[in-house]
């Protein structure tokens, strides 16, 4: 029987299923993830599926956080960023510099104006020798011509230049974007081009997984906007996969629920993200994809996302106030249940004074590189070696307090050690019986903080999780009034924080009474929404569903989607509006009529995107097509209006054609 595999990678977990032809999940199957190298994670998933099913794999779906965590984390491939046409002068009159992502830019003169017309003549020895001088120290190229959106001319002979000159890839705007604003046009160029490797790497990792293992089938990947293209497109356009995972989640949420309008909240280890349905698909940010710092013109899920998970940091500050996230944390449960000496560690610390760190453990990660760490670094890394440390006896250990903890977190923020201490889901080993692991360790841990919170254990649990639901409240309502009134920053001041808090029970004392009511049902989805989100549906008063497979949601949102594939053509009125030029991919054509150029586009633009979706993998493609004419009135009541331009957009959309040799 032919089937389809999902996988999902995510912060914690790394999820499988498989999925037969008439849409059901016939397996699913999770791992830990391996952040220093997905592929093992993934390997481990898929061995947890029935094995005889893998042969019969028709088409594997990948969704993936590492270009997310790249960009955030700044990893990548040195690159170097060619800008063709731009005023070095404005840039740094404006400090835009920081929007470059890379500090090797090279200027040369060339670029093209609004209409397409040649600026001025490129200069091609200057693109020569700066490319020279770079190729044996770049990973990558980025190219950005001034109005190369309009005439991409520049930038196709540059990028020619490249590969004549060193083989390695580049990356253009106008393949990436038919959007002016030429500073974020350059930013995502470059971003692209740093992905180029690394995305690279992790599908060689996962292709020769899948084949050790028997899968014999083409490989997809989740862009950002939840659809799918084939992986060989991704590598030449990996910064389209940013938020595949949140994207992969909300698609996983209607295919299971069936629901057309929702709110999707996918709450996994580390994260929760909340996506609005619309009509069945993930509403996208109409201003591009914002990861990190950077703003970019990426067609992607609009997604609120939270530090708030199952595994998210839980302490005791000290006025005695609980604290949850944003911090992803290793369970103590979980520690425990792997090494025997964590649980007699909490119970010594029971029988001695509370004190700050109480709870809390360190462990490798994986092996730092030789000379990598300075004294203290490597004074800590060598009491790790055996095996996990509580952070109270390594302080014990190592003298010089200050820089062993400066020491901690620059190893923790390099990835090189893990912090391991009290989780939600601990707090749930100690409450409901749900005990994979060791819930003794859980309920030393919760003993240890309880005593620092000044309540007994089962409180603290229960204040733990409550802690957990109304975060979840408060990021549902964020997002909501960031979409609809563009506030942001809510609950920052005062006021909205103290109504969030009458409306959530929390001020019991109060003479006010507050009530969230929320429109849209809730699809709830990820390993642990059922412990939470109960208790989030009924604050916010709204229909709750937890559909079925809903832990594994993710993974089936990653396969299920369709390929979808977007053309953009723009056609403005040059020589006072006597011609109309389109502008449709490389092609500048000027037409006397405009209805004869919105005839040509159509014709042309359908053709286009047709090609791209069947390249992205798609088969029986349809294409939409979306028009819309700028013509703003001159002045309120008089009846005129200016025509300044037409919009074309082309929408092609189509299923994997993965079933057409199944019979």
């Amino acid at each position: 029987m032919p089937v389809l595999l999902g996988i999902d990678t995510g912060g914690t977990y790394t999820d499988a299923v498989l999925i037969g032809k008439k849409g059901e999940v016939i397996a699913e199957s999770k791992a830990l993830t391996t952040p220093h190298n997905l592929a093992e994670g993934i390997e481990e998933a898929l061995k947890a599926l029935p094995a005889e099913y893998l042969p019969q794999v028709r088409l594997v779906g990948l969704s993936t956080t590492l270009a997310t965590n790249a960009i955030v984390e700044g990893k990548g491939a040195p690159v170097c960023l060619i800008l063709i046409g731009y005023d070095r002068e404005l840039i740094e009159r404006y400090e835009f510099w920081g929007e470059l992502v890379t500090s090797d830019v090279v200027f040369i003169r060339g670029g093209h104006t609004l209409e397409g017309k040649e600026k001025e003549p490129l200069d091609i020895e200057s693109a020569r020798q700066a490319i020279l001088e770079r190729r044996d120290k770049v990973g990558a190229f980025a190219i950005s011509g001034y109005f190369g959106v309009r005439n991409p001319a520049h930038e196709i002979r540059v990028k020619e230049l490249v590969r004549e000159l060193t083989g390695l890839p580049s990356t253009c705007g106008h393949e990436l974007t038919a959007q002016l604003d030429s500073i974020r046009r350059a930013t995502t160029a470059a971003l692209n081009a740093r992905l180029i490797p690394i995305l690279q790497e992790l599908i060689q990792e996962v292709q020769k997984t899948l084949a050790h293992l028997g899968v014999q089938a083409p490989l997809m990947v989740v862009k950002g906007d939840g659809s799918l293209m084939r992986a060989d497109m991704a590598l030449e356009r990996p910064v389209e996969t940013v938020l595949s995972g949140p994207a992969a989640s909300a698609v996983g949420a209607y295919y299971l629920s069936g629901l057309t309008k929702a709110l999707a909240v996918d709450m996994g280890g580390t994260t929760t993200d909340i996506v609005l349905l619309e009509d069945g698909r993930p509403r996208l940010n109409s201003e591009g994809a914002r990861i990190g710092r950077w703003r970019t013109m990426v067609r992607a899920v609009d997604v609120h996302t939270v530090g708030l998970g199952g595994d998210s940091w839980v302490r005791v500050n000290r006025e005695g106030r609980i604290l949850i996230g944003p911090r992803r944390v290793i369970p103590l449960s979980y520690l425990a249940s792997l090494h025997p000496s964590v649980l007699p560690e909490l119970q010594k610390q029971l029988s001695e004074k509370a004190i700050e760190g109480a709870g809390e453990f360190l462990l490798l990660r994986k092996r730092a590189p030789a000379g990598y760490a300075t004294g203290t670094e490597r004074e800590v890394l060598r009491a790790l070696e055996a095996g996990p440390v509580s952070r109270i006896a390594l302080k014990e250990l190592l003298p010089g307090g200050f820089f062993v903890d400066q020491a901690i977190e620059r190893l923790e923020a390099e990835h090189v050690i893990m912090r391991a201490g009290f989780t939600p889901t601990d707090a749930l080993h100690v409450l409901d019986g749900f005990r994979p692991w060791s819930a003794e360790a859980a309920e030393a841990g919760a003993k240890l903080l309880a005593r620092l919170a000044g309540i007994s254990p089962e409180l603290f649990c229960r204040e733990v999780v409550e802690g957990v639901s109304n975060r979840a409240v408060e990021a549902i309502v964020a997002k909501l009034l960031d979409d609809e009134e563009g506030v942001s920053s809510w609950p920052d001041s005062l006021g909205s924080e103290a109504l969030l808090r009458r409306a959530l029970g929390e001020a019991q004392d109060s003479n006010l009474e507050c009530t969230l009511t929320l429109k849209a049902p809730i699809v709830a989805i990820g390993a642990p929404v059922r412990a939470y989100m109960p208790q989030v549906a009924r604050k916010l008063h709204t229909e709750l569903i937890v559909p079925p497979h809903w832990s594994v949601a993710n993974a089936v949102g990653a396969v299920v989607g369709s390929v979808v594939q977007v053309v953009e053509a723009l056609i403005i009125p040059v020589d006072g509006g006597l011609v109309h030029r389109l502008h449709l991919g490389t092609e500048i054509i000027d037409f006397g009529d405009l209805e004869k150029a919105v005839a040509y586009a159509k014709e042309k633009g359908t053709a286009l995107a047709r090609e791209k979706a069947i390249l992205a993998g798609a088969s029986e493609v349809e294409v939409r097509v979306e028009r819309r004419d700028h013509r703003p009135r001159v002045a309120a009541g008089w009846g005129m209006s200016v025509y300044l331009g037409t919009e074309l957009r082309f929408i092609a959309t189509g299923r994997p054609g993965v079933w057409r040799d199944s019979g």
